[in-house]
């Protein structure tokens, strides 16, 4: 009688509990359901007992960040080897930058059989264009290369641009690369409601972040106000202390404080959040394929973003949103104008948005597509 064979496992891996809980516990979901083992590991927080509760197996496993130092980035590499070593899994997947070179140069010297990264955006190392962040990239490059190398790995990006920048700066190769738009969205969680009552709520909802666009939207608030224009402009998102290009909390108090904005901190309830709103912004200056823009769509909301990859890849200008030049007050300001004045645009761009995630953005979509990916990296893939 032949041994019963055993049951792949796979580990996903990202540098915060909270990124494994909002963006990627719906594909672990589709990961158990398929019949495969799954485990999930990322330092520990708030999160840890929540990824718990809804019947996973977590482990943590520490990273910083911020740090620089060697011997704390050497300890992360040894803590990936020490706990991949143990684990023995079957395919490895590694999300945000720390986990997707440490992870991956361990998975590589101990000879796991598939490793998937995916690059979610640039983030401050590409996108900041300051000293600090140069340096980054010249330090950050050579073990991107030899991360992402291995022939038995695959970089999913979440858009074209992305794609071609670590293509051509020759990161990885074009035949170990594919796009998979984003971590999709549960559209009967996010669903249009109708407006509510009251003058014209504006969302931000966004980690804080310079590079996400705060300080322009500030100036487009008191740009509106200067001109009488009516409209509340909400930022919902937590202070990021482990990026360098976070606003801090004291600022956000002042901006509140003057009266510029509403500032609510980091909430959980965001279907809540969005149904609240009359219109959601994104004034970033580079995404991956944003989220928060997925499911505006999916609620049937219309956006003002940025005309930045990542954004226009959901945005079609004049017709689910309005698209403006980034780092420019003047024409955010112009553009949320024009949908405070307009409630006939906000509702038929609304329901072009949601058509438009409900025709490529959902979790079963971005799932079907990454479990397709695991099955054609790795034998006896379950069904």
């Amino acid at each position: 009688m032949s041994e019963k064979k055993s049951k792949l496992k796979i580990i996903l891996s990202a540098n915060t509990d909270w990124y494994i809980y909002n963006f990627r516990l719906s594909l672990a979901k589709a990961i158990k359901q398929a019949g495969a083992e799954i485990l999930l590991i990322s330092p520990p927080g708030s999160y840890a007992s929540r990824i718990r509760e809804q019947g996973f197996d977590w482990k943590p496993l520490n990273i910083s960040r911020r740090s620089m130092n060697p011997l704390q980035e050497l300890a992360t590499l040894l803590a990936y080897l020490a706990l991949y070593r143990r684990e023995r899994p079957s395919l490895v997947h590694h999300f945000t930058i720390k986990p997707v070179l440490y992870g991956s140069l361990a998975a590589r010297i101990l000879n796991v059989p598939a490793v998937v990264n995916s690059v979610t955006g640039l983030g401050y190392v590409f996108v900041n264009p300051g000293r600090s962040a140069a340096l980054l990239r010249i330090l950050v490059k050579p073990f991107y290369r030899i991360a992402l190398s291995a022939h038995h790995s695959r970089v999913i990006f979440q858009n074209q641009r992305d794609r071609d920048l670590f293509v051509g700066q020759e990161l990885v190769s074009t035949d170990r690369t594919l796009i998979i738009p984003g971590s999709g969205v549960d559209p009967n969680q996010f669903k249009p409601r109708l407006e509510p009552l009251g003058g014209p709520v504006i969302l931000m909802a966004s980690r804080m972040l310079w590079d996400k666009g705060v300080g322009e939207l500030v100036e487009a608030a008191r740009l509106l106000h200067q001109r009488g224009i009516a409209g509340k402009i909400v930022l919902v998102g937590g202070t990021d202390e482990g990026n360098p290009a976070s606003v801090s909390s004291s600022q956000l108090r002042k901006w509140q404080d003057e009266g510029i904005i509403e500032w609510l901190g980091h909430r959980d309830d965001m279907p809540g959040i969005m149904a609240s709103a009359h219109i959601v912004v994104l004034p970033s200056y580079g995404e991956g394929l944003p989220k928060v823009l997925i499911e505006a769509g999916a609620a049937g909301k219309p956006v003002v973003a940025t005309d930045v990859q990542g954004c226009r890849d959901i945005i079609q200008h004049g017709v689910n949103g309005l698209l403006v030049p980034p780092k420019n007050a003047v024409a955010l300001a112009e553009a949320l104008d024009q949908l405070i004045d307009d409630a006939e645009l906000r509702e038929k761009m609304g329901v072009e948005a949601r058509k438009l995630i409900l025709e490529s953005y959902t979790n079963d979509h971005i799932n079907r597509q990454t479990l397709e990916l695991y099955r054609k990296m790795i034998d006896g893939w379950p069904g």
